[in-house]
């Protein structure tokens, strides 16, 4: 065994013992949901007993998480810089453990529009919060006031906008894959008419 091996099979006994402790599950607990012996068990999370494929999955789901995650080593990019967009006013980080996510922070100075047809539909889900101000986001008739640290949550097939509300405001997103590139093909499209916002 190489010393990286050793270093990952010490991981993930700790990483299996961790995960005991944090649902609060004693060694007989664990054992039970996971279909192996209390002692097997016991060797297994000292060291004491080879780890085999077919007991870490079992032991993954019994845990609750994904032989991926059980076995996922430490990365040495766990620091990102965002990609700045100044026209758009806003910074974006790709999700790297999923590719398809990305989060967007952006400042915003202009009222949601007063037209129907500037709000846009696309495949997706958004989640956002405040950060500071007060947002205002129109969801299909609905006209929703976003305060600071109060969140969204939204399927992005129902039309909508967003601005800011009696002065700047900032707001953080999280946005899926389809969303993603629904405001991305929606920036191409507008890119001259001046309507920069995100949503």
């Amino acid at each position: 065994m190489t010393q990286e091996d050793g270093e990952l099979d010490s991981l993930v006994r700790k990483r299996i013992r961790a995960l005991r402790v944090a649902q609060g599950w004693s060694l007989e607990e664990l054992a039970i949901r996971a279909n192996v012996s209390q002692s097997t068990l016991s060797r297994i999370e000292n060291g004491r007993r080879r780890l085999a494929l077919d007991q870490l999955v079992t032991l993954a789901r019994a845990l609750d998480t994904s032989l991926d995650q059980l076995v996922e080593t430490a990365s040495d990019d766990v620091v990102s810089s965002p990609v700045i967009d100044a026209t758009h006013s806003l910074m974006r980080w790709p999700i790297k453990a999923d590719p398809g996510m990305t989060v967007v922070r952006q400042r915003m100075t202009d009222p949601p529009p007063d037209s129907p047809s500037r709000m846009r539909a696309h495949p997706g889900r958004e989640w956002l919060v405040v950060l500071s101000g007060t947002a205002i986001l129109l969801l299909g008739n609905r006209r929703l006031r976003i305060e600071t640290n109060q969140a969204a949550e939204f399927p992005t097939m129902l039309p909508h906008a967003i601005g800011a509300e009696g002065g700047p405001c900032e707001i953080l997103g999280i946005f899926d894959r389809d969303a993603r590139r629904g405001h991305q093909r929606g920036e191409n499209v507008r890119g001259t008419d001046g309507d920069d916002r995100p949503s």
